[in-house]
């Protein structure tokens, strides 16, 4: 009986090591796809882009200059606008004409041969004429081309002068790594990609749980272990906490799933803007804190290291030892960490949680949102959180649920007498 529930348990280790590589593997293609992907839906080459912007009113004035027809009614409008435009120019010109030269004897004459002759009052006189000039140059196609194409030459230099220059460097790279022509196309081909693997790692995920689910009910109404049992079950720990250490655990995404506004009686519209991402393991976030100047952080890092690494490596190696060693069954240490570490085991899964909500969303509040605190009530903006626990998370939190149970095991074994059979 013994031997058969070795080798149902071996061959348990073997599928959850393969299933968990698998999704390992999957794991780690779909992060690189996913930080292109998000790359290129940062906000910086959308909403917060220059050249887009251009490209919009670019895309208006366009339409309006090529919508626009005279008519009875408002050809009357704009000629007495135009007219009442070169009337106000004239009088200024005029006055400030004559202000300029009463100082010299040279201003003096010039403003009195002006002032005999009219010529500001024919000018006046000639007004009409000029819009109706005016009004025939708007009103022909190949003109308003030409004042679309002037107009939006000098957006273009206005907003160059403006604003910094986008650096494509990376965005361009991405597009040109994965095989497509443009922005919006990459963006398509990689969620397509994201989701294939998805599918792909479905099963093996489903699978993996259900025989984790399956080792912990055996662990459950076990009477007790042998020691090669205690011995595989350990291994089987170990795996899924080295897959739950190396893979994120979850992805802080906050993002503006949809924002629009109209401006000159058209809708100019964003969407799916990337505000704030993060996604890193658990080994990451250590190396991340501890390689920072700030002292709280490296005290937070540490916290991590010690609960979430140092922490239940030495349980799963001091299980080990307890039931190899009889001399290091009598060690105090040996006999904290497995009879007396039971009520410690969430304590990593915590510190990571408040540790990532405290890095996420502090980051979201001081690096992202502040940009958009100024904007209209006259805008549409339609945010989303899409953050997500990812399969690290389980993986660790599995891992911490059943070396408990295992721990639990040995533990009772030890107190019948029973540690050390086979």
């Amino acid at each position: 009986m013994i031997k058969l529930r070795l080798t149902i348990l071996a061959i348990l280790l073997i599928c959850v090591g393969i299933l968990s590589f698998s999704i390992y593997r999957i794991e780690i293609e779909k992060r690189a796809l996913k930080s292109d992907l998000i790359e290129l839906s940062n906000v910086k080459y959308g909403l917060f882009n220059v050249d887009e912007w251009k490209v919009a009113l670019a895309d208006i004035i366009t339409k309006k200059i090529r919508e626009f027809n005279f008519n009875d009614t408002n050809k009357e409008k704009i000629r007495k606008e135009i007219s009442g435009y070169l009337t106000e120019a004239v009088d200024k010109l005029e006055e400030n004409y004559y202000d300029r030269r009463q100082n010299t004897i040279s201003g003096f004459l010039q403003s009195t041969v002006a002032s005999v002759t009219g010529v500001f009052g024919e000018i006046r006189k000639n007004i009409p004429e000029f819009t109706d000039q005016i009004i025939a140059y708007l009103d022909k196609p190949q003109n308003r081309e030409s004042i679309r194409k002037y107009i939006i030459k000098k957006l273009n230099e206005y907003a160059d002068k403006t604003f910094a220059e986008v650096d494509y460097t990376t965005h361009n790279t991405i597009i040109a790594l994965n095989g497509y022509s443009d922005r919006q196309t990459t963006i398509a081909g990689l969620k397509s990609q994201i989701k294939e693997l998805d599918s792909q790692e479905q099963p093996y995920i489903i699978l993996l749980f259900s025989l984790i689910l399956l080792v912990a009910a055996a662990l459950i109404f076990s009477k007790s272990l042998a020691r090669m049992e205690a011995l595989l079950l350990s291994l089987l720990c170990g795996i899924l906490l080295s897959v739950g250490l190396l893979l994120p655990m979850i992805d802080i995404d906050a993002r503006i799933a949809k924002m629009s506004f109209h401006l000159l009686g058209e809708t100019i519209t964003f969407q799916d803007q990337v505000l704030f991402y993060k996604s890193k393991s658990i080994l990451e976030v250590v190396q991340l804190m501890l390689t920072n100047d700030d002292f709280k952080l490296i005290a937070v890092g540490l916290l991590v290291l010690c609960f979430s690494v140092v922490f239940p490596i030495s349980k799963l190696l001091s299980s080990v030892g307890y039931l190899y060693s009889k001399k290091f069954r009598e060690n105090w240490l040996a006999k904290f960490m497995v009879h007396k570490s039971g009520k410690w085991s969430m304590a990593d899964v915590m510190v990571v949680a408040i540790f990532m909500a405290y890095i996420g969303f502090t980051g979201i509040i001081t690096e992202q949102l502040k940009q958009i605190d100024n904007l209209s009530s006259r805008i549409d903006v339609l945010t989303t959180n899409e953050s997500t626990l990812q399969v690290g998370f389980y993986l660790f939190t599995a891992f911490t649920v059943l070396s408990l149970l295992v721990s639990h095991k040995i533990q009772f074994g030890a107190e019948k007498g029973e540690v050390g059979i086979i």
